[in-house]
């Protein structure tokens, strides 16, 4: 966020000649500790000297009063978590000065669960009433790892919160554990589940995320043009449906 000099200026000129989003690691949302406000401030000021149209983070907390993890740990299925992150958002919303959206996350423990993960994810949208990031990959996983239908989850959460969408490939550890790892080709079933995503939304804006393990940039952009597809192939289905 302090870049300057040339760099500076480049990135600068990349935010003027197209839109962005950003996309957070550092926010904590669900962490103990209280919210880093001279980080608020700072991001309030990136944000506004670029005019990025969009800021999302994860449902996840990422730290303690020790220090910060960088990792994404799982927050309790309880409705005190869903108080304590949706006050949270609502600080962050009004300093930031905009409505931010947040990412369900792949989780591997459910430590004092009180609901199921889309009974959670729906609470904390709603009350918190921001916009939800789909990532369409860590449903797979979450389906897998921890045994519920992926489409019973698209039929629980909010999907007219959704801003956009996550793609992405994970780690086959054993046929019923999957490791959320940002560093395969995306498998068959994230496809299937992107492909009924855009059945029920139409065309959403989709980031395919590819962290490591990265193929040839042939075998890649093949993945972006199947996205492309889909979503050339959605936006043709829904302009049918407007004209019927």
């Amino acid at each position: 966020m302090h870049l300057g000099g040339a760099l500076g200026r480049t990135f600068r000129e990349w935010t003027e000649a197209k839109p962005f989003v950003c996309h957070g690691l550092s926010l904590d949302i669900g962490g103990p500790r209280p919210l880093d406000r001279d980080f608020l401030r700072d991001l309030r000021s990136f944000l506004d000297t670029h005019g990025i149209r969009d800021y999302t983070e994860h449902l996840s907390a990422c730290g303690d009063e020790f220090g910060h993890l960088y990792d994404l740990m799982p927050i309790p299925f309880t409705e005190d978590a869903v108080r304590h992150v949706a006050e949270r958002v609502g600080v962050v919303q009004d300093l930031l000065g905009m409505r931010i959206a947040l990412e369900n996350v792949s989780y591997y423990a459910q430590p004092g669960a009180e609901m199921s993960e889309a009974e959670f994810v729906t609470a904390v949208i709603e009350t918190a009433d921001c916009g939800l990031l789909l990532d369409v990959n860590n449903i797979v996983v979450n389906a897998i790892n921890h045994r519920y239908d992926p489409l019973d989850f698209l039929d629980r959460v909010p999907l007219d919160r959704v801003r956009y969408l996550h793609v992405a490939g994970h780690h086959e550890e054993a046929p019923d554990l999957r490791v959320d790892t940002h560093g395969a080709d995306i498998c068959t079933d994230v496809w299937a589940l992107l492909d009924e995503v855009y059945r029920r939304l139409g065309p959403v804006p989709t980031l395919l995320e590819r962290d490591f393990n990265f193929p040839p940039l042939q075998d890649l952009l093949a993945e972006v043009a199947r996205v492309r597809a889909m979503l050339e192939a959605s936006e043709a289905v829904m302009e049918e449906r407007r004209r019927a």
